[in-house]
This record gives structure tokens, sequence and C-alpha cells, in this order.
């Protein structure tokens, strides 16, 4: 979940048969429960997406690679799993298959991931392994020369999997936008073509005046976990284009719905920004995971097999939502507002009525969109995907999580909005996932078709990823 800004007050609750409670803080503090090594190094590994600048597509990926790192080491010590680059040729005899062995493996293994995809943040992983009981600097011993093989074979695999981490994710593409940036402040920026991308220029959070370029148009060749991923976004249809009636609706349906806003749809667009500084969406539902094995009581095989499936997931969400939002290089509503509306009054959020040439999305002013295409949502794409799987492995969509948004913690109207503490409360997986599309309608920066279109491509993500984990642990390979 996010934690960012005012809202680290935030806490979130899971309301089970076991009346699981967390308490007002620290945020999002979970059920006094042992923590197993999965649950460690899941929380290690978010701890490094918020202090880092890696965009939702490479979160998603890191989480997958450091999970799949995880499960490749844990599956040496399980009787039929199998990995996912050496198969069973890593297995030990069962004399050797003891909890103990597990962790330590899953850790090395872990560790090893983590450094390889943030190193900046190689001090906090040291401690942790320092406070488990391991020596980083000192991999002795087999379960961790096991988890180093297997989680070296997965790097080995991933540096070259179309991501180009070794040279910090650039764009290997040659994309280059249509339009001109738009410069947020200025109602006169030209639009050469009013149904593509056009980046944006405003001034961050420290001030600094910036114009992100589209995050990774190249992130659609990704080597996929399924290997279905780009061929499932590929079937997505087309969004709506200028000059039609579909075009003309979408923007006017933006209008209306920001323009409505109440402090609830506030909270619920703030909610689920998952923009700097957070976890992001994928992030996100690594934490509602956590959630879910304090309430369910996993141990360390459970959570292996969970958040492997989960988080390559995630990984392929994004590498599907990234290849429709490149193949169509699609507007966002602030360029198609703003070209429609100039010059005419319409309504917006704060009861005000402006210049349509001058609206804004209801988004942080040091964030107002996120830098690449619209079509479709990768919120909506992300979160369908983990609510899929997670529905699938707990055997029901029963979730029964809850957010509070402290009363003037909003970013957007800080002091302002919300008027009331409010609770957010979702009683299934689906229900989360669908609340977390809708609100980048809220928030002004999807369209209806892109929110919609992600839920589906993201829903058809997770079943394919669900049946390939579920090969791998049960040794189908």
């Amino acid at each position: 979940m996010p934690v960012r800004g005012s809202l680290r007050a935030l806490a979130l609750v899971l309301v089970s048969a076991t009346a699981l409670v967390a308490p007002a803080a620290p945020a999002h503090a979970v059920a006094p429960v042992e923590r197993n090594v999965v649950l460690r190094w899941n929380e290690a590994l978010l701890s490094a997406v918020r202090s880092g600048t890696l965009g939702p597509p490479m979160v998603a990926r890191a989480l997958a690679v450091v999970h799949t790192c995880a499960y490749d080491a844990w599956a040496a010590y399980d009787a039929v799993a199998v990995g996912t680059r050496l198969g069973g040729s890593l297995r030990r005899p069962e004399a050797e298959r003891t909890e103990a062995n597990r962790a330590e493996a899953i850790s090395y293994a872990a560790h090893l991931a983590a450094v390889d995809l943030y190193p900046a943040q190689r001090a906090g992983f040291d401690a942790l392994m320092t406070e488990l009981g391991y020596d980083p600097a000192a991999p002795t011993g087999q379960p961790a020369r096991t988890g180093l093989a297997a989680c070296q074979a997965v790097l080995d695999h991933r540096h070259g999997d179309g991501s180009n981490q070794l040279g910090g994710y650039a764009d290997t593409t040659g994309y280059a936008p249509v339009n001109a940036p738009m410069v947020v402040a200025d109602p006169l920026t030209s639009v050469a073509d009013p149904s593509r991308w056009q980046p944006l220029t405003y001034r961050n959070r420290a001030g600094v005046l910036v114009t992100p370029p589209f995050l990774a148009p190249h992130w659609g060749g990704v080597a996929s976990f399924t290997g279905r991923a780009r061929d499932l976004a590929d079937a997505v249809p087309a969004p709506a284009a200028y000059g039609t009636h579909a075009y003309r609706a979408q923007v006017a349906e933006i209008v209306s719905l920001t323009a409505g806003l109440t402090d609830r749809r506030k909270a619920i667009a703030e909610y689920w920004a998952d923009g700097p500084s957070s976890e992001t969406p994928p992030g996100h539902w690594s934490l509602f995971a956590q959630r879910v094995s304090a309430r369910d009581g996993h141990g360390l095989d459970e959570d292996v097999k969970m958040f492997f499936a989960l988080a390559n997931s995630v990984m392929d969400a994004g590498i599907a939502s990234w290849e429709a939002k490149r193949d169509h290089d699609s507007v966002r509503p602030i360029t198609a507002v703003r070209f429609l509306h100039r010059g005419r009054q319409i309504p917006t959020w704060g009861g005000r009525v402006i210049d349509g040439a001058t609206w804004t999305p209801y988004q942080a002013p040091t964030f107002p969109t996120p830098p690449f295409a619209e079509h479709v949502s990768g919120h909506s794409t992300f979160s369908a995907a983990a609510a899929e799987v997670l529905r699938r492995f707990t055997g029901g969509d029963a979730f029964g999580g809850e957010a509070v948004i402290a009363k003037g913690s909003s970013l957007v109207e800080p002091g302002v909005s919300p008027a009331h503490d409010v609770t957010l409360r979702w009683s299934t997986f689906t229900e989360a996932a669908d609340q977390a599309g809708l609100s980048r309608r809220y928030g002004g920066i999807h369209f209806l078709a892109g929110d919609l279109q992600g839920r589906a491509l993201g829903k058809a993500v997770g079943a394919v990823a669900w049946e390939r984990a579920q090969a791998y642990w049960s040794g189908r390979g």
C-alpha cells in the first residue's frame, strides 16, 4: 500500500475470523506473528523500491526476480517442485530438506538478487542477512551454495531479457513522441496529434522544472514469465481516435467525473495513486499479500509459492500493459481535455469553473500525470492480475481489507480534503482491484476504456501466470 507524504499515518486492517487489527502506527503494521524469510525479503525489497526511482514495470520485474530466485532456491529442497532455469538439477536429498536449510538457501538467493537490482541499497540487505544469522560475505555451506546457484541462473537469464537492466533500463527502440511537450502551467501549448501521447513539463517536488520522457517504451519486448504477455496485449482493442464520437464521449466522462468528486472519491484517487516514493502498484499488491499470509497463517512453503505466482503475474502485467501503451501511444486526459475545451468554461474538481485550457487532473501538481501513454491503465492491469492470482491461491475471493484516509491528509488539497476521516473497505480481491482501476478515472489520468480494457487484460495475464506457476511447483515445469 502507498506510504507517502502526509498519508504515512494510514493504517490497514484485515477484518477476518481471527480479528487481525493493525494499530494506528506504524503505518501498515502487520499482525504480531513470526515473519518467515520470504516476508522479510519482500519487506526489504519494498523498502528499496520506496527509496529508489524505478517506475512500475521495472519494480514489477524486480519483485519477480527476487521472488523467482527465492522460489528456485526453495524448489531445490522440495521433493517435487522444479526451478524455472535449472529444473530439478539442484535438488537436495531428503535428509537436507529442513526448514532451516530452505530459509538459508532462500535468503542467499534473495540477497544476491536484491543487490543486483538495487546495488545502492546493499547496506540494508546486508543488515537483514546479519539479522537473520547469515554472513553475506561468506556464503559457506550447501544451502548458501544452492541458493546462489539457483539465483545466478535467474539473473543470467534476466540480464538478457530485453529490459536493458545493465544499461539503466534505457529505451532500446528509438521512441520519440509526435507531440512537443506541454508546459502544464501554459494553457497555450499546441498539439500536433490529439490522439497521441504528449510529454509534460512541470515542477517536481524539489521545485525543479522537468520533462520526463516516455518511461520504458521498450518494455513490451521484455521476456515474460508465461511467454504470452505480448500476445495478450496485442489482442486489446484500440483506443478511441480523435474526431470520433467515442473520443469526445471519453473526454466528457472525465470532465464530469472529476467535477463531481466527493471526499470519498478524492480519497480513493489519492490512496491508490502509488506515485513517487511509494511501493508503486505492483508493490501495493505485495503488501496485500503479506496481509493474506498473516490472515491465513502461512508458513514458509505457502509464502514462497504465493509470492512467486503473484510477483510473476504483475511482471507480466507490466509487460502486457506497456506493450499496449507503446503500440497505441495514446493521448492522456490532460491533453485531450485541454485540446477539446480550450476557450470554453467547464466545471472541475473543487467546485470551480475554469477555462478548459487550464484543466488539470486530480493529482498532486508535482506529478500531474505519469510519463507514458494512456491505453491501457497500468493500475488496472497490475491489480486485476494480482487479484486473479490471490483468488486462485486462496481458493476464494474473500479479502476483508480496509484503510483509513486521515482528515486533511490530501496531497492535492492539503488540509482541506478529506473533511473527515474516510475508511475504504474491500470485502473481496475483485472489489479492491476494481477500485484501483476506477481510482485512475477519479484522478483524471485514465479514460473508461483504458481502465476496463486494462482490467480484462490483467485478469487474462493473471490466469495464465497462475497456471504457469502451478506447473513449476507441481514438477511439470
